[in-house]
């Protein structure tokens, strides 16, 4: 028996990086996942993984900041599995500001970059959140949103990523205030994970590949995460009655990348 074992759990943007990390981290402790995610090719990928696993899987395709999908997504999901005991909200559109080193200041940021970190992220986490609190509130339930070292450190460059990501805190805070009375624990991991999205960036700009080298080498544990090994089990122990006394809070899970 897994510490999941039988419970119905939504990750979005889990067809690749951290949340495919998590998904498949899930996967091995028995839950039914279920893979939100807008790349229809990534999502079936990714629940194809699940299920050789043996495990239950679900692809659902769905733009987290459009709420229209996302009800229609919960409402898939309800229909193949049940009512939802876990809510992982990963997704995240990437722009410009929060591309590596591919930054604008403050008072030149594109308002378009600023929109979209937005409406795919805190706006997204909202939706989600607003989507699957019918089914948690009698029964209870784990959210786990995601934000970011670089929201916490005021990261320069990246104005537009770093305020959506700390909304994104300031959001889950008061929803651990709001629905603790139902059982519900929210909290937030800050992740730091080798992703493929991390892998394009140095395909498409070597010349900066130095620089990240240098600056990943500043972390106190020497290394870069691994999405399913060092960012799933965190997730798992959030999503997991072992937490059940935890909400309110921010899990910086990466190798210490946030002190530096």
């Amino acid at each position: 028996m897994g510490r999941l074992e039988g419970k119905v759990a939504i990750v979005t943007g889990a067809g690749q990086g951290v949340g495919r990390g998590i998904a498949l981290a899930f996967a091995k402790e028995g839950a039914k996942v279920v893979i939100a995610e807008i790349n229809p090719e990534t999502a079936k990928a990714a629940a194809g993984e699940i299920k050789q696993l043996g495990a239950e899987a679900l692809a659902v395709i769905c733009d987290v900041g459009d709420e229209k999908q996302v009800k229609k997504m919960v409402s898939k999901v309800v229909k193949k599995f049940g009512p939802i005991d876990i809510l992982v909200n990963n997704a995240q559109r990437w722009t410009g500001g929060s591309a590596y080193h591919l930054s604008s200041p403050i008072e030149s940021l594109p308002e378009e970059w600023w929109d979209m970190a937005f409406q795919s992220g805190v706006k997204g986490t909202w939706y989600c959140c607003k989507a699957v609190f019918p089914y948690m509130k009698d029964r209870g339930g784990k959210i786990i949103n995601f934000a970011s070292y670089m929201g916490v450190v005021g990261l320069e460059g990246s104005v537009d990523y770093n305020s959506n990501k700390e909304a994104i805190r300031g959001f889950s805070r008061t929803a651990a205030r709001e629905w603790g009375k139902y059982k519900i624990n929210v909290n937030v991991i800050c992740p730091s994970a080798l992703t493929p999205a991390m892998i394009a960036y140095g395909m498409a700009f070597p010349d900066k590949i130095e620089e990240m080298t240098k600056e990943m080498e500043k972390i106190p544990l020497k290394r870069v995460g691994d999405p399913e090994k060092d960012i799933g089990p965190v997730a798992v122990f959030l999503a997991c009655s072992d937490s059940d006394f935890v909400t309110g809070q921010t899990l910086m899970v990466d190798g210490g990348l946030h002190m530096f």
